[in-house]
């Protein structure tokens, strides 16, 4: 447990700012914003505030933690099952937060402000971090990402994931990452994370032109910039449709999308 001399600097609604120490805090306000070191990225420093609900005292971000997560990322990610909101979870589960509509809260148990503020702190800085996953994850959760939209936008019963051909390709070693089906000619979908994915994605499409199959191809990458640009100019040789990054184009993509199918 933290020393209760554990200092922290508040200021209330009025403006009136004083020196609180972690035990014996008066039932003075029923909100003040906390004043505290801890910076995101970009130099905006945490929002925490101290508030008094049903006579108890808790820490709260009223939402400005994922709000500022939302510059960097596609929050809605952590509202579905997947590997952000895993993470997510555990973090509330571990540090006992409570979360409602995005806000995130941690009560204070026996007037002890100093422990509940260290814990809340620690909570947040993994929060943040989920802007920083590894390289492993950050692709994980794009493949995640680009199944959700294509199966928000495409009946279950016409795609098939992970397409490989049957009868050229008996080994597995050509993938398709979601066919979409019902049509003379089927709409095979590439999503491209990285160079690696790039020139995979057109090995592939060379395969299946060899063995005249017929197809129209989108490439949906996660950020087109990225990939280098030799690899990108070989690749636009073969393929039609692309998107050059999947979090700011998901309403074209789905327009495009249900446009094909229909």
């Amino acid at each position: 447990m933290l020393c209760c001399l554990f200092l922290f600097f508040f200021q209330a609604e009025d403006g009136i700012r004083d020196l609180v120490r972690s035990r014996g805090l008066g039932d003075v306000y029923k909100r003040q914003r906390i004043f505290n070191p801890y910076e995101f990225d970009d130099g905006d420093h945490f929002s925490i505030f101290l508030k008094k609900e049903n006579g108890h005292w808790k820490f709260t971000d009223e939402a400005h933690t994922i709000m500022h997560l939302s510059y960097d990322m596609d929050v809605s990610a952590l509202k579905k099952e997947g590997t952000r909101q895993k993470i997510l979870t555990n973090i509330i589960s571990n540090f006992g937060l409570d979360e409602y509509d995005g806000s995130l809260s941690i009560r204070i148990e026996s007037d002890d402000f100093g422990s509940a503020f260290y814990n809340y702190i620690h909570a947040l800085i993994k929060v943040t971090d989920l802007s920083y996953l590894s390289k492993e994850i950050v692709r994980s959760t794009f493949y995640e990402d680009f199944r959700a939209l294509i199966r928000e936008t495409v009946p279950e019963e016409r795609l098939t994931f992970d397409f490989t051909h049957p009868d050229y390709d008996k080994e597995g070693k050509y993938v398709v990452d979601c066919r979409i089906n019902g049509m003379p000619k089927p709409i095979f979908l590439f999503a491209v994370p990285n160079d690696s994915k790039c020139k995979d994605a057109m090995i592939t499409m060379y395969c299946f032109n060899n063995w005249g199959v017929k197809y129209h191809s989108v490439a949906i990458f996660e950020d087109q910039e990225q990939i280098n640009r030799r690899v990108l100019a070989q690749f636009s040789d073969i393929g039609e449709k692309q998107f050059s990054t999947l979090l700011s184009n998901k309403e074209r993509i789905k327009e495009y999308l249900s446009e094909r199918i229909a």
